[in-house]
């Protein structure tokens, strides 16, 4: 039985010839983009039954290109078993043999199991990395004062202005609303029980302890972390890094040591114009509910003790350690290729975020008993 299907004149046929459990293709004249197109769905067709052996007769064909070999290697797919192929010239098997690994269907997902044991191996090999990079820190530190020269103090106030002193208006803009809000949620609920003039102890608490070197973190980690890790990142990428081990100089002095110590300064000083512009919002707030603000000052004045301040000085500083660390971190172990040093940037945040969630839990349990 035979079903012929013509493509445009001077480009080829496709013949079908079915005999018994077998059916054969036989292809005709030049297998280009053209004529794929126009014998595409005949050829599909008559290739659709898997009961039968295809035959695929490639002795007429003249030339075949890659749209050509994509056809008959579909025409094999949609058949669901190999095809046999016969009569084709050394030219065309050889394009048979170029398109056919690429036309291949992609391998499967791996196993379940494979994924999870994948994962848990790079967790392993990032907390090894982590603990590398934390003994060489450690170590620059401890020889830092035998290589003050590659310690460049210009490069530490550099990095004390973009982490301090252009964050002072996010931090001060941040304070305030943070205090506006608390006080507000906080006022609505307490006037019910007449204790107003006690949002003043509640706030006050809340973001000198807490939320002042929290928050304080979350704008270091987002606007300075990133920044560390995409300023050294770029460097690797561009083989800067390579170039200063050449010439003697250790990256962990120069590089990173500055934004870790200008971090560490600028924390405690950003966290006390947090704590304060949040102070003021939350004055603003009781002052229009009516509460004086010399009432909002002694109440405050009464909450407060020297402690609950040096506390939390000291978790800034521990917050500012861990942010640029992991920020610098991120930036060495960028890869190679565009998205490396984005994909850096993205893990120094989100790196600096958790690490200063946990270290403030931590704390708060170690203050606890301490008894502070």
């Amino acid at each position: 039985m035979t079903h012929p299907a013509a493509a445009p004149a001077g480009a080829a046929s496709l013949t079908v010839r079915a005999h018994g459990n077998t059916v054969a293709l036989c292809f005709a004249g030049r297998l280009d983009v053209p004529a794929a197109a126009a014998l595409w769905p005949a050829t599909l067709h008559a290739a659709g039954d898997p009961s039968r052996e295809l035959v695929l007769d490639l002795s007429a064909v003249q030339a075949c290109d890659t749209a050509g070999a994509t056809l008959l290697l579909e025409a094999e797919r949609a058949h669901g078993r190999a095809a046999r192929i016969i009569g084709a010239e050394a030219r065309v098997a050889a394009v048979l043999a170029l398109v056919r690994p690429a036309n291949a269907a992609p391998a499967g997902q791996p196993a379940p199991a494979l994924r999870l044991a994948d994962r848990l191996r790079a967790v392993w090999r990032s907390a090894g990395d982590g603990l590398a990079f934390l003994g060489e820190l450690m170590l620059a530190f401890a020889r830092a004062p035998l290589r003050l020269r590659m310690l460049r103090w210009a490069d530490v106030l550099r990095a004390a202005d973009e982490a301090g002193v252009r964050a002072v208006p996010l931090v001060l803009l941040l304070g305030v609303l943070i205090g506006l809000i608390l006080a507000f949620q906080s006022l609505v609920p307490m006037q019910r029980f007449g204790a107003d003039i006690y949002v003043a102890n509640l706030v006050a608490l809340g973001v000198v302890r807490e939320l002042g070197p929290l928050l304080t973190a979350m704008v270091l980690a987002g606007r300075s972390g990133s920044a560390f890790a995409a300023e050294i990142g770029t460097m690797k990428v561009n083989q800067e890094l390579d170039a200063l081990a050449t010439m003697g100089v250790d990256a962990m002095t120069m590089l990173v040591l500055p934004r870790l110590l200008a971090a560490t300064v600028m924390m405690p000083v950003l966290t006390v114009l947090m704590d304060f512009a949040g102070l003021v919002g939350m004055a603003l707030v009781l002052t229009g509910f009516g509460v004086p603000p010399v009432v909002v000052l002694h109440q405050v004045a009464a909450a407060l003790v020297p402690l609950d301040f040096t506390g939390g000085l000291f978790k800034a500083c521990v917050f500012g350690l861990a942010v640029a660390a992991i920020g610098c971190r991120a930036g060495l172990a960028t890869g190679v290729g565009p998205r490396a040093v984005g994909q850096a940037a993205t893990s120094a945040v989100v790196g600096g975020i958790i690490a200063t969630i946990m270290l403030d839990g931590v704390l708060a349990v170690l203050y606890n008993r301490l008894g502070w």
